[in-house]
């Protein structure tokens, strides 16, 4: 029997437990806990992350970055880049676009 999902709220700092990816939580949707993964495996409390030594391997997560879920609920900021792609729910997060300027007429 696997644990629930930790319940997410803006601000929490997690980490990867299979490489170096560190995250921040922006915004969380209200209606449900989402299960966030990186590299297949859930994501913890960087208190309790142990550490995990830096691959030579390109890194997927990318340092800076938001990442948001298909919903456009949940959304994370990259703290610290890794190699393992981010997750919510089985499903992969993509790189949030940037919002377009105004144009200035």
């Amino acid at each position: 029997m696997t644990s629930p999902a930790p319940t997410l709220r803006p601000g929490d700092q997690l980490a990867g437990t299979a490489c170096t990816t560190r995250v921040v939580v922006v915004r969380v949707p209200a209606d449900r806990a989402p299960a966030l993964t990186c590299g297949g495996t859930p994501m913890i409390p960087t208190t309790g992350a142990p550490a995990v030594p830096a691959s030579g391997a390109e890194p997927v997560t990318l340092l800076g970055k938001r990442y948001v879920d298909a919903a456009d609920t949940l959304e994370v900021l990259c703290t610290s880049a890794g190699a393992g792609q981010l997750a919510c729910d089985g499903v992969p997060m993509t790189l949030k676009a940037a919002k377009p300027l105004p144009a200035s007429d």
